[in-house]
């Protein structure tokens, strides 16, 4: 089990930048907020499913209320922010860029939050971290249209925080129930935002074709499913700070698959920025040894 463990990290990273196949396939037929229910409901149905194939205990309703919770920052606000200002004509890249803020504010929630001691060479992890990202997506920056706008940006900003708080929350409320139950609640949440963000600003136009029926499979089978719950093993079983490190790998990752499956380009820079990401989740996640009271932690 802890050999299969090792593989959980690197799995995650690249379940999760594949999910940029879903939205480039998705986004010209369908309205984000209106997908994106569809998306929740249908992955809140299949993990039902799953508790019920798997005999997974029944959440209580403090457990349910903290995973729903999550679910609403985590899915409904991270999600629905980041898709409805790209939808709004924010740059793919920017967007990105500004949703690698993410790591180095879940570190702050996490130290406050959690307790978590976060060390000098873990800062540094994330510091040089988040410089590979803007050098691997520094060729995307000089795309700034007139998407570029208040809304847009408190949108992704937006995003970010929600994220980083609800796997705060995730880690905090709702890491002690079962995963499989924990993970509906968390869709039930992000089914709710996006069904009134839905309600509110969109006329749920949906244009069915073989691309969109390809990125719903993708996103909720794949993403819903697979990297979601790779993410909740890792919230439960590692420290906040190390996984939200994992993130930006991402922009590195997905410049690969976009280089390999539709031919965008791939410089040195941005080979250069994936080496220096690498480094600085290398030593966020390193592991340090230090004495503390009468014990010794491990971190």
């Amino acid at each position: 089990m802890h050999s299969i463990k090792r593989f959980i990290p690197a799995s995650f990273v690249v379940l999760w930048a594949t999910g940029f196949i879903g939205a480039r396939y998705a986004m010209p037929w369908a309205e984000p907020f209106t997908f994106l229910a569809i998306r929740f409901v249908l992955a809140a149905i299949l993990f039902a499913g799953l508790t019920v194939l798997l005999g997974s205990r029944r959440a209580s309703r403090e457990e349910a209320l903290h995973a729903t919770m999550a679910g609403v920052l985590m899915h409904g606000v991270y999600l629905g922010g980041v898709f409805w200002a790209i939808h709004r004509g924010m740059p793919a890249g920017l967007s990105a860029l500004i949703v690698g803020l993410q790591p180095l504010i879940t570190a702050v929630l996490a130290g406050k939050f959690l307790g978590e001691a976060i060390l000098p060479r873990h800062w540094a992890g994330l510091a040089v971290g988040l410089l590979g990202v803007v050098i691997v997506l520094w060729p995307k920056l000089g795309m700034i249209g007139g998407g570029v706008n208040a809304a847009t940006l408190t949108a992704s900003l937006i995003s970010v925080l929600g994220m980083a708080a609800g796997t705060i929350w995730q880690k905090r409320f709702a890491s002690g129930g079962d995963l499989v139950s924990a993970t509906m609640w968390q869709y039930v949440g992000g089914s709710i935002v996006t069904i009134l963000g839905s309600l509110a600003f969109e006329t749920h136009t949906i244009t069915i074709n073989g691309e969109l029926v390809f990125a719903m499979a993708w996103l909720v089978l794949v993403l819903s499913v697979g990297a979601i719950f790779l993410l909740m093993v890792m919230i439960r079983d590692g420290e906040m700070s190390k996984v939200a490190s994992l993130f930006y790998l991402v922009p590195a990752v997905t410049a690969v698959i976009a280089w390999a499956l539709f031919g965008e380009a791939l410089n040195a820079l941005q080979i250069a920025g994936m080496a220096i990401a690498t480094l600085g989740v290398a030593l966020a996640t390193a592991r340090q040894t230090k004495e503390k009271g009468t014990g010794e932690l491990r971190n």
